[in-house]
């Protein structure tokens, strides 16, 4: 893509560096924020840290919680080109279905910045995205289970995110980007989870129960951790080992799935920063201080961590961003 800005990932976490430098220029700005719902520890972390930048940078952030559905954000939209709001930010729950709300927001000259997640819809109807490359994270999964079991057979099931959203699509597409040309690796399996931890569990059983109670698995693929925690759960109720009887490798990098790895339990994560909405303000300022038009899309690190990475040191310095 063009005119990709990568972000350093380390100021993404805690300590909202960037809020004080910019704090005055955004003081008493509104923004409404449309945000899919809470499915998951990541989207509550990403909620936590959003308004915790909006605060330090003195916006007064109007916050809609879509409750997972496309028509809630769509209203939660039209209500903030009502309200006048100086911008819009929208993490969308699903890749189609936007050009008309857009539209509208466009034509009351109110920007919009969509975060963590794309949309099918034509590039002048938002300012700027603000995402991890979903892509390089799927694919960054399954270059380390490649790389973990060399030229071992292993058979592979995936815990997809939710149907029709970008996240789902793109690292899948990663993933299997990974393991083509990989005879030994086939995903023999694979179902919607949804991003939560109880139908990844649920799913995960149903896949144990095909799979001989899981023997014919050697790992699980989640697109995200909560759902890789509901699988370890089904892993460990059906007698197995999860970590070394099947491998489990997911994206989100929470609190939790480290608890998981310091326990032999997990065994990757690639990260994806919950803090989009400190990049977002930043284009936001710099637009409107100076007419300064962002690159349409900052693209945030995607990081791998193993147990080798001090996963209880990681979990204890995640624990209290809202996760």
């Amino acid at each position: 893509m063009k005119g990709i800005k990568t972000l350093a990932l380390g100021a993404g976490l805690g300590s909202l560096l960037l809020s004080a430098a910019w704090a005055e220029g955004l003081d008493g700005k509104v923004i409404g924020f449309s945000q899919i719902g809470s499915e998951s520890g990541w989207r509550a972390a990403e909620t936590s840290v959003t308004k915790a930048e909006a605060e330090a940078r003195g916006i007064d952030l109007k916050f809609a919680d879509a409750q997972q559905k496309q028509e809630n954000q769509i209203k939660a939209i039209r209500g903030f080109v009502a309200q006048g709001v100086d911008a819009i930010l929208v993490a969308p729950v699903v890749a189609t279905g936007w050009e008309e709300v857009l539209t509208e927001a466009k034509e009351a000259n109110i920007p919009v910045v969509l975060l963590d997640r794309g949309i099918e819809a034509p590039e002048d109807l938002y300012l700027t995205s603000v995402a991890s490359d979903q892509v390089v994270e799927g694919r960054v999964a399954g270059e380390w289970l490649v790389a973990a079991v060399g030229d071992k057979p292993c058979n592979v099931v995936e815990l997809q995110g939710t149907v029709g959203s970008s996240p789902a699509i793109n690292r899948k597409q990663g993933f299997e980007e990974a393991l083509a040309g990989k005879d030994n690796l086939a995903i023999i399996r694979s179902q919607t989870g949804d991003f939560t931890r109880s139908k990844g569990k649920e799913v995960m059983e149903g896949f144990l129960k095909a799979e001989g109670g899981g023997a014919n698995i050697c790992a699980v693929y989640a697109h995200n951790d909560d759902m890789a925690v509901g699988a370890i759960q089904a892993i460990k109720d059906a007698g197995l080992k999860p970590g070394a009887d099947i491998l489990v490798v997911s994206i989100d990098a929470v609190p939790d799935i480290f608890s998981a790895m310091a326990t032999g339990e997990a065994n990757a994560t690639v990260e994806l920063t919950p803090n989009m909405a400190g990049p977002a303000f930043d284009a936001l300022q710099a637009y409107w201080d100076a007419g300064t038009v962002p690159p349409k899309f900052i693209i945030t690190e995607s990081k791998l961590y193993t147990p080798t990475d001090d996963p209880q040191g990681e979990y204890e310095r995640r624990k209290d961003l809202g996760y």
